[in-house]
C-alpha cells in the first residue's frame, strides 16, 4: 500500500465549507459572484488583461485554435514533451502538429530548434512549460513576435511560475492554464486563458457564452454559435482559496526540491534546469534517474516500498497514435520520456524516506 503520495492537494473542505454552503443557500451554481471573483484575481496575480475561464487547458486550448482560425492545411509547431493533450488539440481542428524537440536540460523547446521548423504554412506555436518551468519562454515569444506568428504557451502546469519578473500569463500572446488535481491549484478540473489582445478578448467573451452578446429585447442576442466551457461555482471557491495561498505553495515547493537536491544528487540524479531568471512553482519534482539505471525498474521499486512515484511526462511524437501517423524521431524528448522520474512533492513530504528508498531500491537494480 502506498504510504508516500505523489501529490496533495493544497485545499481543505474546512476552508471551503462556509463558502460552500453560501452557494448552496444562494442555488447560483454557475456564473456566480466566485467565478468573476476568480476571474478579476487570476488577472491580477498574472498580470493579464484578459481573463477568460474554461473546463480544463485542453479547452483552453482548443478554442484558441478556433479563434486563431487553424485548420485544415495549416501547422502548429508545439513542444514535443509533453502531455498528448497539447497535440490532441491541434490534431482535432485538422491541422498539423508539427513537434519540435527540446533541451535535456530545461525539457523545453529552443529559439534554433523553432526557427528551423517554420514554414509559410505555420499559423502558430505552441510553448510547454515543461512542469511549470518557463525557462526561454521570452526568448520563444521574440521569435514569434519578429515572424508575426501567434504564441500560445501551454502553461498547464505554470501557474505562480515566471520569467524575468513576469508571471505565467503575461508574457505569451495567450495562455492557457489548467486546476486540474496535480497542479498547484486544483479545482478537480478547470482552467483559463489569459491574454491582452482586446479583439480577441472580445471573441471570447462572445463564444464562450453561447454566442450571446448583449439583449434582443428581454432576451439575449445570439449573434454567433458558441461554447460552454464554464467553470462552476463551487470550484471557483476552491480556485479563489489557492490562489491566495500560492507564493507561499511555490516557496514551500522549491525547498522540497532544493532537499530532494541535496540528498539525491549524490546518488547521480539530475534536477530539471530552470534560467537563472526564472520563478518555478515546481509543479512536478522530476529527476533524470543516474546512468545505467532503468527508470522503470526504479518506479516498480519505489512503488513496493510504498513510495508513488511516475514518468517526467511524454514525448508526444513517440505515443503510438502519433508515431505511426508522423514518424518523427526526435530524440531529447524520447530519451526524457524513458530516463526522467516524478518523485512525491507536497507540503510535509518526508524526503529523507523517499532519497532512503531510493537509495535502496537503487542497490538492487
Amino acid at each position: 500500500m502506498t504510504s508516500v503520495r505523489l501529490m496533495k492537494p493544497y485545499i481543505s473542505f474546512d476552508e471551503v465549507e462556509a463558502d460552500f454552503r453560501e452557494v448552496f443557500a444562494s442555488g447560483m451554481f454557475t456564473r456566480g459572484d466566485h467565478v468573476e471573483a476568480f476571474r478579476k484575481e487570476l488577472a491580477v496575480f498574472t498580470g493579464a488583461k484578459h481573463v477568460h475561464m474554461a473546463t480544463s487547458a485542453t479547452t483552453a486550448l482548443w478554442v484558441c485554435l478556433k479563434m486563431l482560425q487553424i485548420g485544415p492545411g495549416d501547422e502548429v509547431i508545439v513542444s514535443d514533451f509533453s502531455f498528448p493533450a497539447t497535440a490532441n488539440v491541434v490534431e482535432d481542428v485538422g491541422a498539423t502538429p508539427i513537434f519540435a524537440d527540446v533541451s535535456r536540460e530545461t525539457f523545453n523547446m529552443l529559439p534554433e530548434t523553432l526557427e528551423a521548423l517554420l514554414t509559410p504554412k505555420t499559423k502558430a506555436v505552441i510553448f510547454v512549460d515543461a512542469l511549470g518551468n518557463p525557462s526561454g519562454l521570452h526568448a520563444i515569444s521574440a521569435l514569434c513576435r519578429s515572424k508575426g506568428i501567434p504564441l500560445i504557451e501551454d502553461a498547464a502546469c505554470a501557474i505562480g511560475s515566471s520569467e524575468a519578473g513576469r508571471h505565467c500569463g503575461s508574457i505569451a500572446d495567450l495562455t492557457c492554464l489548467s486546476f486540474h488535481p496535480r497542479k498547484l491549484i486544483s479545482t478537480g478540473e478547470g482552467g483559463a486563458i489569459t491574454t491582452d489582445n482586446d479583439d480577441w478578448a472580445k471573441w471570447l467573451d462572445t463564444k464562450l457564452a453561447h454566442g450571446a452578446h448583449g439583449m434582443k429585447g428581454v432576451a439575449l442576442d445570439f449573434v454567433d454559435f458558441g461554447y460552454n466551457f464554464r467553470l462552476p461555482e463551487l470550484q471557483a471557491v476552491m480556485g479563489r482559496k489557492q490562489l491566495a495561498k500560492i507564493e507561499a505553495i511555490v516557496n514551500e515547493r522549491n525547498e522540497v526540491r532544493d532537499a530532494y537536491r541535496t540528498l539525491l544528487e549524490p546518488m547521480g540524479f539530475v534536477v530539471q534546469k530552470v534560467s537563472a531568471d526564472v520563478r518555478h512553482n515546481v509543479q512536478s519534482m522530476v529527476f533524470t534517474v543516474p546512468m545505467g539505471c532503468n527508470r522503470n525498474d526504479l518506479i516498480a521499486a519505489l512503488k513496493v516500498r510504498g513510495v508513488e512515484s511516475t514518468i517526467g511526462t511524454y514525448a508526444m511524437s513517440a505515443t503510438t497514435y502519433y508515431a505511426s501517423k508522423y514518424k518523427v524521431k526526435n530524440p531529447n524528448s524520447h530519451w526524457l520520456e524513458a530516463n526522467t522520474i516524478t518523485l512525491p512533492c507536497y507540503a510535509g513530504v518526508d524526503t529523507k524516506l523517499v532519497s532512503d528508498s531510493v537509495r535502496d531500491a537503487l542497490a538492487i537494480l
